[in-house]
């Protein structure tokens, strides 16, 4: 008899000591009951959460040989973290979802038929959500808005849940890409894939981890990662507001030239200019600020994390 597939489920975690022993129970259920021919693992990476959450996973992992466990040495960020999790499963596929319930566990078998229909990629793209519909909103444009200036194909309410082929987790960790952003790789890097649309559920219990500051790095991520967009908007506002400077400059050299004694250009005109130059100036370098701390990053190739332990790795795997 063939041995069975193994299905590798990968759960990021910090400070969720809410959510870790529940999400554990919720899915080895669904496996167990849905997916009775298969062999599982289930892999928390732990990102150096400061509450209870890596005592409930040590006692967890002593109680469940299926269970695995990566502990980071610091917190590495909200796209690193997981990425790595991904790359050190060792299933023929691996399902990435959330310790805080907002990725079904419903989902899991759902994914698998259509895996096993002979789809490399099965993801869980978002169609309504019980978040806050102001945030659910401005997702929304954001992922519209990144979608019209990326030179890629972008999956919009995608936030990484789904199921990966063993193949795209190998290409996954042939990038060795110090910063990635997921959701983008899978666009432009992976198989044809399935979609399979959800409602996101609220999130169980805790506070959700993300503010304006993280949200702000995931998007100026996706813009330096897979736009040109930003650049070729300052180039083109710099040619736009030379020209017109030099019009208006030859406007008011001809009226000087002309009316030498009467004309008097005031000062409203000048400090106008001056400070919209310069809010155009700064805002660009910003921006640019922003491309170049993208390239720093990847030139000084750092890991993506780096380890304090792991728990139920076989020795070869440490």
């Amino acid at each position: 008899m063939s041995e069975k597939k193994t299905i590798s489920v990968m759960i990021p975690c910090y400070n969720e000591e809410q959510n870790a022993r529940p999400i554990y129970e919720a899915v080895r259920d669904e496996l167990v009951k849905s997916c009775p021919n298969y062999d599982y693992e289930i892999l928390f990476i732990d990102n150096k959460s400061e509450d209870g959450t890596r005592a409930i996973i040590r006692q967890i992992c002593a109680e469940d040989k299926h269970v695995k466990a990566i502990f980071n040495v610091k917190n590495f960020g909200q796209f690193n973290s997981p990425y790595y999790g991904m790359i050190h499963t060792s299933g023929d596929c691996t399902i990435t979802m959330c310790a805080d319930f907002q990725d079904p566990v419903e989902m899991i078998p759902k994914f698998v038929a259509e895996w096993e229909k002979g789809y490399k990629i099965v993801i869980g793209r978002k169609t309504q959500s019980k978040e806050n519909p102001v945030m659910y909103w401005l997702r929304g444009c954001y992922y519209k808005l990144i979608k019209k200036m990326s030179s890629c194909e972008q999956i919009e309410q995608f936030t990484g849940f789904g199921l990966y082929d063993k193949s795209f987790i190998q290409t996954l960790r042939n990038l060795k890409d110090p910063t990635p952003f997921i959701r983008g790789i899978v666009a432009e890097l992976g198989p044809e894939r399935k979609e399979i649309e959800y409602t996101q559920p609220q999130r169980r219990a805790g506070k959700t981890h993300n503010n304006w500051y993280s949200l702000y790095d995931a998007a100026m991520l996706s813009f330096t990662s897979y736009t040109k967009a930003g650049m070729r908007i300052a180039t083109f506002a710099g040619f736009l507001v030379a020209g017109l400077s030099f019009l208006v400059g030859l406007f008011y050299l001809i009226a000087k030239l002309l009316f030498w004694q009467s004309f008097r250009a005031g000062y409203a005109p000048t400090m106008i200019a001056i400070f919209f130059m310069g809010g155009i100036q700064l805002a660009f370098l910003g921006f640019l600020g922003e491309y170049v701390m993208a390239m720093n990053t990847r030139i000084m190739n750092r890991p993506l994390v780096v380890e304090e332990e792991r728990l139920n790795f076989e020795p070869d795997d440490q």
